[in-house]
């Protein structure tokens, strides 16, 4: 039998105007209580966060793709706007050039990198969304992933635009602020249950492709 997926999820750091992101603290929690008793048949997992920073963000895929090689690859991001798990359907080949990064560049408005103007998600969307909902977890769907950092890392890894980064399967979540509720749609329980079904699912689905 062949080896099954090595897995990668990658966050982001805070940024301007988000002080906290709940999904670095998503990558904390997975780092620290990796999900091998929960995901079958994974070669390998690691969680990653990654820079809020144009000239930074696609080096440091690269460099995950030369130190891990990941064959499947699920990216979270803060959209404070979400009231749940946003589902992001398309990457869109452009940037925004009204929101500066954290070194305070800004990105002229233009393709994130060669390709077609937009690329589809490679989660099984359809059966992450109906997990989720059976999981009583809000959820909703995005064909506009924005045109910050998360556009752009989807984009990147849709495309295969990173040397050395060319995960099979690869998809974009964004995720609200997490706190206590009433006052919040998601706990960060809620958090990182969702996030496990978004990984078991994916990981069937590539074992699926693989016959595994």
């Amino acid at each position: 039998m062949a080896a099954g997926p090595r897995v990668l999820v990658t966050g982001f750091e805070p940024f301007p105007g988000a002080p906290v992101n709940p999904t670095e603290w998503l990558v904390k929690s997975l780092t620290e209580e990796p999900p091998v008793d929960h995901l079958e048949h994974v070669e390998a997992f690691r969680a990653a966060v990654l820079p809020v920073d144009y000239a930074v963000v696609g080096p440091r895929l690269s460099e995950l793709g030369r130190d891990f090689a990941p064959d499947v690859a699920i990216h979270f991001g803060l959209a404070d706007e979400a009231s749940g798990f946003r589902l992001e359907r398309l990457a869109r080949n452009r940037f925004a050039a009204d929101r500066p990064d954290n070194s305070g560049a800004l990105r002229d408005a233009g393709q994130v990198c060669a390709g077609p103007d937009t690329l589809d998600s490679g989660l099984p969307l359809q059966a992450i969304h109906d997990r989720l909902a059976e999981m009583n977890l809000p959820v909703e769907w995005s064909d506009d992933a924005g045109g910050y950092l998360c556009n752009t890392v989807f984009m990147l890894s849709r495309a295969k635009a990173c040397e050395s980064f060319a995960p099979a399967i690869s998809g974009f979540v964004h995720v609200p602020l997490t706190g206590d509720k009433p006052a919040h749609t998601l706990t960060p329980d809620d958090l990182r249950a969702g996030a496990l079904a978004i990984l078991d699912l994916t990981c069937r689905e590539w074992r699926r492709l693989h016959s595994i």
